[in-house]
């Protein structure tokens, strides 16, 4: 069954059927077989686009057959006969499903986007084939039943738990007509997914902008202005530039270009995305999405789908998320006003030197004056800080250094694996007894087949079932220069600290059962391991050993660090109201019936309306995401975006604890990974953080953090 839940929906499968299975042999299709190379590491050097239809065919049918297996099982159910088989069952599919995600992510092309269009309902049909099989169910029930009878550790039992929560939340339960009107729903829901995914995709590389002149972009950097210059000659537009497009609300640029009117053009083509009318206008999707969860929930017994999503989470309840919203936004918009006001004054004195008429500030306008407003208060220009945050520094001189330091691993780069883009790098990852402990993929680089943001996956997940050890990749979207060094940005190294410590999550797993395996934990709860680890980028000794200058290699000046420190309240107003509007949005969306959802035309007006009943509808902040692309609630963070800020208390929690303990200490270290990191999903998610703070969690550390305490500068 693990091999099920490696194709859930949040991950927007896709596949094909037996009139592709002829195209490749057992002999010669990679999938059919475990992989030969270390920790069955992936041979991409052997798959191939037409691999996987067959691949995908096969799997289902085998699983299938064997999930037939069980049923007619004549023995009374065990845990062997039924929930072990279960979890056994499909390594075919799960080896596909695995590579085919994780590569439509960040190699993507006009095949892969078939096959996903073509697979998704053929999966989702697979998973409810499973799910909604009334034979299957009545033995996972007898189980439950009698689950404290069977003789299982604690471990056993919670896994016979989850199985039953899994298959009841799937319609187990439903009438025959009801499994069968859920079955269209989950088969259209899968093919608006991926289509929605594919039209974001594709319009963040269609609404790049064409700039005619160098001297527009004043500001960039030599470095940012040739690529962009390489991105305009790939596109056949020699003489010309390309500004890229990030999924956020928000772009880089804008932080440093000077020409406003190009600000303003920038910001509009970014926010326009999905509602343009045109072939990747996305409001009609949203609709239909919304419309048949909030169907989907009814049939199941929740009010909404956030009532669904959310009574498998941490947080349990609506009403818990928004108390929690509520409380946070106030203040947040209150700090983001008071920031707002001191870019207008900044902008007041500006224009007023130049003898010219001033202007209100405006959304293009925020990330360009706040870096002023910054230099001016604290004398600090963070394109200061550049020079000494060399990539692959701050991997292995950094990030790889604080986890030695915490948690005695040590890291050797090999060449010998096949990877499936030249710029991938390879590390073997050992524990401090020199044991193996994972293979470690870092694919830093943005390219137009990757989609937007930064991820973990995991092509190989832990288990002592089945005895793999895992083999986990991090994902992040930084401009590779034309030449020269790869110099980051603040953000980028702590976005870089961040993905570790989901990779750290993953191949610290010590988990029995392949359910549990990595960071398979309430979404509200699986950021907080990641967010955690980034305490570590300016940890002082982390920082020392990594922010050299690139040319020179002279250390980074403590005067830098303090300034850097000095300003990490700054500017927090904007980024929790930013962040804040997209999480009710969310919430917003997903707290309705189906009646009260919008058709295509209204969702944009849907969005304007319930920001302001969020009360994050202040104008020059606008929402991280907007609707039209706002993948995260079209795959696996539906009803769950507040799960950052949710995870946010835990990891703020956290931070004070270590800190109070000696800070970067293997003992810390060792404590966090036996509590929690090695548990995986065996436990409750908040008893782990119990197990190693030994208190409940607490909001007052985040409010700190946030500035949104009173005591913000």
């Amino acid at each position: 069954m693990a091999a099920y839940a490696d194709t859930a929906a949040d991950k927007q499968q896709s596949g094909s059927q037996a009139s592709h299975a002829t195209v490749a042999s057992a002999s010669s299709n990679p999938f059919f077989a475990e992989s030969s190379l270390p920790l069955h590491y992936p041979a991409f050097d052997k798959i191939s686009d037409r691999d996987y239809a067959p691949a995908f065919d096969r799997g289902m049918a085998e699983q299938l057959r064997e999930v037939a297996a069980i049923t007619a099982n004549p023995a009374a159910p065990t845990f062997d006969n039924t929930i072990i088989a279960l979890e056994k069952s499909g390594q075919v599919l799960r080896r596909t499903s695995t590579v085919f995600f994780s590569l439509s992510g960040v190699e993507n092309n006009d095949a892969l986007k078939a096959l996903q269009a073509e697979y998704a309902p053929k999966l989702s049909a697979h998973r409810d084939a499973i799910t909604l099989d009334p034979a299957l169910f009545a033995r996972i029930q007898t189980l439950y039943d009698s689950r404290a009878s069977l003789g299982l550790d604690a471990q056993g039992v919670r896994l016979v738990e989850r199985y039953h929560t899994d298959f009841v939340r799937a319609g187990a339960k439903l009438s025959d007509a009801d499994k069968a009107h859920l079955k269209q729903i989950n088969g259209e829901l899968a093919k608006l997914g991926t289509k929605f995914t594919q039209n974001v995709l594709a319009e963040v590389n269609d609404s790049a902008l064409v700039v005619d002149s160098r001297a527009e972009l004043a500001g960039l950097t030599d470095t940012q202005i040739d690529a962009a210059a390489a991105a305009a000659k790939a596109k056949g537009l020699d003489g010309k530039y390309v500004i890229a497009l990030l999924n956020t609300t928000g772009q880089p640029p804008l932080a440093q270009l000077e020409n406003r009117a190009l600000r303003e053009r920038l910001y509009q083509a970014s926010v326009a995305r999905g509602s343009r009318g045109n072939a990747y206008d996305n409001t009609a999707i949203v609709s239909q999405v919304m419309k048949l969860r909030a169907e989907k929930a009814s049939m199941l017994g929740y009010p909404t789908w956030a009532a669904y999503v959310l009574a498998d989470e941490t947080a349990k309840t609506p009403e818990a998320v928004n108390a929690m919203l509520g409380k946070l936004a106030p203040a947040a918009v209150a700090n983001a006003k008071r920031e707002g006001a001191a870019l207008q004054a900044m902008i007041d004195k500006e224009q007023a030197a130049k003898g010219q008429p001033t202007f209100a500030l405006q959304p293009w306008d925020w990330a360009y004056y706040t870096e002023k407003v910054r230099a001016d208060k604290y004398d600090f220009d963070e394109s200061q800080l550049k020079p000494y945050f060399e990539m692959k520094s701050v991997l292995e001189n950094g990030v790889f250094y604080a986890a030695g330091q915490l948690y005695g691993l040590t890291f050797k780069q090999r060449t010998d694996l096949p990877v499936y883009n030249p710029d991938v790098l390879v590390y073997d990852v050992y524990n401090a007894d020199g044991s193996q402990l994972a293979i470690f993929l870092a694919d830093m680089y943005a390219r137009p087949s990757k989609r937007g943001g930064a991820w973990m996956n995991s092509y190989v997940q832990q288990s002592a079932l089945t005895g793999n050890l895992p083999v986990v990749a991090n994902h992040l979207n930084i401009t590779k220069p034309t030449s020269g060094a790869t110099l980051l940005t603040w953000d980028e190294v702590t976005t870089m600290f961040h993905e570790f410590g989901h990779a750290l999550h993953g191949m610290f797993s010590n988990v029995k059962y392949p359910y549990f395996s990595g960071s398979s934990v309430p979404r509200d709860f699986v950021e907080f391991p990641s967010q955690v680890n980034e305490m570590w980028a300016d940890w002082p000794s982390v920082l020392a050993n990594y922010a050299k200058h690139y040319q020179t290699g002279a250390p980074m000046p403590k005067a830098l660090l303090d300034k850097v420190l000095a300003t990490s309240k700054f500017n927090q107003g904007f980024a929790t109201t930013e962040y804040l509007g997209s999480a009710m949005l969310d919430q917003s969306w997903h707290q309705i019936t189906a009646d009260k959802i919008p058709a295509a035309d209204g969702v944009m007006a849907f969005e304007a309306a319930a920001l302001k009943a969020n009360g994050t509808d202040y104008a020059a902040v606008p929402p991280r995401y907007r609707t039209p692309y706002f993948s995260h609630i079209m795959g696996g963070y539906a009803a769950g975006y507040y799960a950052y800020i949710w995870s946010e208390v835990l990891d703020a929690n956290t931070v004070q604890w270590i800190k109070a303990h000696g800070g970067l200490t293997r003992a810390n270290g060792d404590r966090f990974r036996q509590t929690l990191l090695s548990q995986g999903g065996s436990k409750d998610a908040l008893q782990l953080f119990r197990d190693f703070a030994g208190h409940e969690p607490r909001i007052e550390p985040l409010l700190e953090r946030r500035g949104l305490d009173g005591q913000a500068d």
